[in-house]
């Protein structure tokens, strides 16, 4: 999921390039409580990924990740993925979860440590085995796969020789790319290269919480530049092998407003904004990195990342879809004190580290409208959008009540459907998360379905039958 999961960086990201003027273009979502339909063919489904859900860390010949090393090692994380949901042992039942939510996409993402012990060399058949197991049950399901080829799992042993500041990389990531689409290509209807690479650069090699650990922004850009030039090149693997699927990435946005009108709070809220999905959007889509923001940096002192020629042409491969994480809306205001972590910005929206309780779907809204116009009506995908509630629990009937979650998703899929009615191609939505699971150092309960996490039982909560009938006959509160 997001890292949502940890809202720290939630309430600390942007949405690229969206003007602040738009604010004013917002329309107020109704209250009234009408029946939510959405066009046949519209996709809706569940995320989920490797790390978050399937222990299993060292079985079946799998290598370890650099999420491995850190939970096992980093005095900051309270739990480990060691054992999480134990899907890997379990799928089978999760995937009857799946049928009875009747959802017609899941998204999952790949261990790539699963496929490549080292993150290359030769692939372990049982890995493939695995996800070949769990594609087909999908097909024969008829539920399409979103699958994500890197949510931060990143192999320690490539993170022995730099990670994502090592060049190198992209073409390890390239070549485990071109094997799955090798294995896997005609079983899945959209791949996504990266999720949130924002996450994977800045908190892991500059604001230091996230592996590896490293507080550096020359570095933290420098991975960016890598983690795109990899994109671009399995994008380009995956045209040159002729695949039936679609595939593109996954960006994580938020909505940033000026908390007054003052001059200096809308230019805060605006360079927020232009300086954080712009910088991986635009190179994909337009083939160079934001001018306005590259200069911002360099006027900071900062050594910023070479560029070889042909590099922005590989990352300027055209790609089918954008994959969109949404979660809140922030407040920001100018901070005289200081550039980062956020340039001269103060967030002012203050929630504990996983609560999400605002219902703020006019962010959505504006950042669906902002990216149709800037990138030429880009087929989206919300890949992922949910709620977390700690105090979610089985009560004494067996049952999970938990309305304040079914409210926030029916407000987001509101905001969905004005989007699409003002011309947006959003072509499917995804709610984070199919089960309780995992949170990057924590345990979240964002899903649908409530884990015990001591027993592992799941139990579908009151939002899942109501996801599940209103898949069926629209949604309604």
């Amino acid at each position: 999921m997001i890292s949502r999961r940890y809202f720290i960086k939630k309430n600390a990201v942007a949405a690229a390039g969206i003007s602040i003027g738009l604010t004013s273009q917002i329309k107020a979502l109704a209250p009234i409580k009408e029946i939510i339909k959405f066009p046949s063919g519209f996709d809706f489904g569940v995320s989920t990924s490797a790390y978050q859900i399937e222990g299993a860390w060292n079985e079946d010949l799998k290598g370890e990740s650099i999420w491995d090393r850190w939970s096992h090692n980093n005095d900051h994380v309270k739990v480990t993925g060691d054992v999480a949901c134990d899907h890997y042992h379990l799928f089978k039942q999760d995937f009857e979860l799946l049928r009875q939510l009747n959802v017609s996409t899941y998204r999952l993402s790949i261990s790539w440590t699963r496929i490549f012990p080292d993150g290359f060399g030769e692939p372990n058949q049982k890995g493939l085995a695995y996800y070949a197991e769990i594609l087909s049950l999908l097909k024969r399901n008829n539920i399409k796969a979103i699958v994500t080829l890197n949510h931060w799992d990143l192999p320690q042993k490539l993170q022995n020789i730099g990670g994502w500041a090592n060049r190198e990389v992209a073409y390890h990531f390239a070549d485990y790319a071109k094997l799955c689409f090798q294995n896997f290509g005609n079983d899945v209807a959209f791949w996504g290269t990266h999720n949130e690479p924002w996450v994977v650069a800045f908190m892991g090699y500059f604001i230091g919480t996230h592996p590896p650990g490293i507080k550096d922004i020359s570095t933290a850009l420098l991975c960016t530049h890598h983690l795109l030039l990899g994109h671009g090149l399995a994008v380009k693997e995956y045209r040159s092998q002729n695949l039936k699927g679609k595939i593109g990435i996954t960006l994580d946005y938020s909505y940033n407003i000026p908390e007054t009108q003052s001059r200096a709070d809308i230019d805060a809220a605006s360079r927020l904004n232009e300086k954080h999905h712009p910088w991986f959007a635009d190179p994909i889509f337009f083939g160079k990195y934001p001018e306005k923001i590259w200069n911002w940096y360099k006027s900071k002192g900062i050594v910023m990342p070479k560029i070889k020629v042909g590099d922005m042409q590989i990352i300027n491969s055209p790609v089918d879809y954008l994959g969109l994480n949404y979660y809140n809306t922030d407040t920001v205001t100018h901070n005289a004190a200081g550039w980062w972590p956020y340039e001269t910005n103060t967030l002012k929206n203050k929630r504990s580290q996983f609560q999400c309780f605002e219902m703020q779907p006019e962010g959505l809204f504006a950042v669906l409208k902002n990216l149709h116009t800037r990138y030429q009506g880009i087929d989206i995908v919300i890949t992922e959008n949910g709620y977390n509630d700690d105090n979610d629990a089985v009560d004494f009937h067996g049952e999970v009540i938990d309305n304040q979650r079914i409210a926030y998703i029916y407000a987001h899929l509101k905001a969905c459907k004005q989007a699409m009615d003002e011309g947006v191609n959003l072509k499917g939505y995804c709610v984070w998360t199919l089960m309780d699971s995992y949170e990057w150092g924590e345990w979240s309960r964002m899903g649908l379905v409530h884990t015990d996490f001591k027993t592992l039982r799941r139990t579908i909560k009151k939002s899942g039958y109501w996801y599940a009938n209103g898949i069926k006959s629209g949604f309604s509160l």
